[in-house]
């Protein structure tokens, strides 16, 4: 995947931003200030974790699903984002300013 550019969005509380590809815009998130989020290859705590992200990181969201309930700073969530082919993150560590589903289901 490239980007075309990538836009801070205006307005909010600085945690996403904008990146353009061609027509469509894709949404990056915050992970949560401080922390080095571990990236699974499935949406729970038994996956494997494939990477780790440093701090200040910001992630895209493609699909959600659900998994292993965790806590974190933005809450209690068993919601996992997608953020590239195989790799998940709990939703409880990132700034998306919902408790709920933002992104359609990953099938």
């Amino acid at each position: 995947m490239s980007v075309d550019r990538v836009e801070e969005v205006e307005g909010g509380d600085g945690g996403e931003a904008v990146a353009t590809m061609g027509a469509s815009a894709l949404r990056y998130y915050s992970v949560a200030p401080g922390v080095r989020l571990n990236v699974r290859s499935g949406p729970g705590t038994g996956y494997t974790v494939v990477r780790v992200l440093p701090e200040g990181a910001k992630v895209p969201i493609f699909c959600q699903a659900p998994g292993t309930t965790v806590s974190g700073p933005y809450g209690t969530s068993n919601i996992w984002d997608n953020i590239d082919n195989g790799e998940y993150v709990s939703d409880s560590y990132v700034n998306t300013g919902s408790d709920g589903y933002i992104r359609p289901r990953c099938s």
